[in-house]
């Protein structure tokens, strides 16, 4: 085998003429990205023993999106005897998205590599794999080195994203939020707190206070200030209203808005009503949604009056929920279904939602209003949706003038228009024990399954599946996976430029991306395909998150549209930024049409969204782009 690859790499070398435009000229690397898109490990295995360091490197990586623990012993004996230091990281790499026991034995044996690089990405895997019981390797590392330093503070972040921290890691996490603690080492350990919902131990409330206040770089404020929630509001309250006054970085006001749901009422309502008028929309839309949030401690007055003055659609929704689920007046929902006609799509489907927070006695007009839109013939997919969602909402509420029969029967009317969203929608709403009870025959739903495919409708199955493995009193199914569909047409990917830029024209600007075809070829060859014909111009954003992402190519437009292929998850050591574009997805290998740029570093994505791309200009753009807003056009560009 080595000798083979080793002819076939120099006949490549022979064979090319002229310059390549990426590294997909060679055919060795691309039958390692074949073998990986069709997720091959036997064969993929073959290559790790290649005389020739590039295909060992490759392949490594390509481990770290197969994801198969049948390669672990094998990239275990990589990791500690390739003689390449950038091959070991790629198994480390691997090792670490892929987890299990060989794993982290593989992992722990090679903490003590000679590289550093090897090392930092050592820790950060076993972050990601290794047991609450063995935190004493991770905790008992000590290395003045700032790259090794970095990498345990991942391994930390880690930590808590999988809610197996303690108190005395939360004591080394704190020491890294200061400075001289490099950019990467703050940036983890501020995101550590962020995703801590009950931090253990105490004494870390000043150092996470001076980073959300001082840190030099906003991306560390904002991820600070997000995890002030951990800290008590006598302690974080002035830290707020400091931020709110000062911060010239709107995410970071976004999130110390978020961050005042946590106090009294008599503490925050003040300072949020202020935030409603904050320059930057983003910061009213949160401000907005913590008032719906808060809205039984809320004066219905003092929403009212704002109501009136606020800009933001979705504030202004937002504020129609927070009444309506507090002051069950009529003249609110009166007020809301004349205003709704009047409004674009997505203002209609907010308004919508608003009315699923209605109390009773009017919940019972609200249902009668959202069962009408629900049942409607139309081509405003996201009115549908949201419908179904608010629906729901309203029979969530623990005192509804509805019975369960009344709304079993307007789900089964539901089910039965057809609409792949709603279905999906309201079969997770039947997992519940009131319905188990009245619902004696399966039909319906059987008749729903029927009309849903693989791949393209995996998000409305998976509940539906669901739904019907609980109402029959069944094991919980596996979750669905798409089966390989849509092979790379490598002749194609050969043609595009290592360097190829994007121009995305939309109503508030046009914002410039540069491919990674030779990181994620088969997201940029979808990507690219779809663009030449034409596919995204006129597709709406339909969700955007302040302080996360925006999100297009749906082709309903409420996030649920695709087309009837799916490709396939392409990981990397490349991390979330801000303006990195990733594919959307329903899971792993369910990629479609739908993609997404963060506002952002958004390390939770890190080696689960395909990254394919990477904003290089507009970002001013991005920040501003709203629910709603249309991509005007999207092209190739020169560079």
């Amino acid at each position: 085998m080595r000798l083979y690859i080793t002819l076939l790499g120099l006949l490549t070398m022979v064979a090319c003429s002229g310059p390549s435009l990426n590294k997909f000229s060679d055919p060795v690397i691309v039958k390692i990205y074949d073998l990986k898109d069709h997720r091959q490990t036997d064969s993929l295995l073959n290559f790790l023993r290649s005389d020739n360091v590039i295909y060992r490197k490759e392949v490594a990586l390509a481990f770290g999106s197969v994801q198969d623990t049948v390669a672990c012993p094998m990239l275990g004996s990589v990791l500690l005897e390739d003689s390449d230091s950038e091959v070991r990281r790629n198994a480390a790499f691997a090792l670490g998205q892929t987890g299990g026991f060989q794993a982290v034995n593989a992992l722990l044996a090679a903490l003590a590599d000679t590289s550093r690089t090897v090392s930092r990405e050592v820790l950060e895997a076993l972050g990601k794999t290794i047991s609450k019981n063995d935190l004493g390797s991770l905790c008992a590392f000590t290395s003045a080195d700032t790259l090794l330093q970095e990498g345990q503070s991942w391994a930390f972040y880690q930590l808590a994203l999988r809610k197996k921290t303690d108190s005395v890691v939360t004591k080394l996490v704190s020491a890294f939020l200061i400075p001289p603690h490099s950019y990467q080492t703050r940036l983890a350990a501020a995101h550590y707190f962020g995703r801590s919902p009950q931090v253990e131990g105490k004494g870390y409330e000043s150092n996470l206070a001076q980073a959300a206040l001082h840190d030099s770089h906003a991306e560390v404020r904002m991820a600070a200030t997000n995890g002030l929630r951990t800290v008590p509001s006598q302690q974080s309250l002035p830290v707020v209203k400091e931020i709110l006054k000062t911060e010239k970085d709107y995410r970071v006001r976004v999130n110390a808005v978020r961050v005042i749901q946590n106090f009294k009422w008599s503490e925050m309502n003040g300072i949020l009503f202020d935030a409603l008028y904050d320059s930057f929309e983003p910061v009213s839309i949160a401000a907005s949604e913590v008032i719906r949030n808060k809205a039984e401690e809320t004066s219905s007055k003092m929403i009212s009056t704002n109501l009136q003055e606020v800009k933001s659609d979705r504030a202004k929704a937002n504020l129609y929920a927070a009444l309506v689920k507090t002051l069950p007046a009529d003249a609110t929902l009166q007020e809301i279904i004349t205003l709704y006609p009047k409004g674009s799509s997505y203002f209609k489907a907010a308004l919508l939602s608003a009315m699923g927070e209605t109390i009773r006695p009017l919940d019972k007009q609200a249902f009668e209003f959202l069962s009408r839109e629900l049942l409607k013939n139309t081509n405003e997919k996201v009115i549908l949706t949201s419908a179904a969602n608010a629906l729901v909402s309203l029979n969530r509420k623990e005192k509804s003038s509805m019975t369960t029969l009344e709304f079993l029967l307007a789900y089964k009317e539901a089910i039965a228009a057809g609409d792949l969203a709603v279905i999906g929608v309201v079969a997770h709403a039947l997992i519940n024990p009131s319905f188990k009870k009245e619902i004696k025959d399966l039909q319906f739903l059987y008749d729903a399954k029927a009309r849903l495919q693989l791949p393209r409708d995996i998000e409305s199955l998976q509940p539906l599946e669901l739904a019907i493995a609980y109402l029959e009193g069944k094991e919980e199914p596996s979750p669905l996976k798409n089966q390989f569909n849509h092979p790379i047409d490598w002749k194609l990917v050969k043609t595009i430029s290592a360097g190829q830029l994007v121009e995305i024209t939309t109503g508030r600007g046009s914002i410039k991306l540069r491919l990674l075809v030779e990181e994620s070829p088969g997201s940029v060859l979808n990507f690219i395909e779809l663009l030449n014909k034409k596919y995204f111009d006129g597709k709406f954003v339909h969700r955007m998150v302040p302080n996360f992402v925006i999100q297009t190519g749906c082709n309903r437009g409420d996030g649920y549209g695709s087309e009837n292929y799916s490709i396939r998850s392409e990981f990397s050591l490349r991390r979330y930024t801000t303006g990195s574009v990733g594919m959307a997805s329903a899971g792993k290998d369910t990629e479609g049409t739908q993609w997404f740029i963060t506002h952002c570093p958004t390390p939770h994505l890190d080696g689960k969204y395909t990254i394919f791309a990477q904003v290089i200009s507009g970002m001013d753009v991005v920040n501003n782009i709203d629910v709603g807003d249309m991509i005007i056009e999207a092209k190739l560009k020169d560079k």
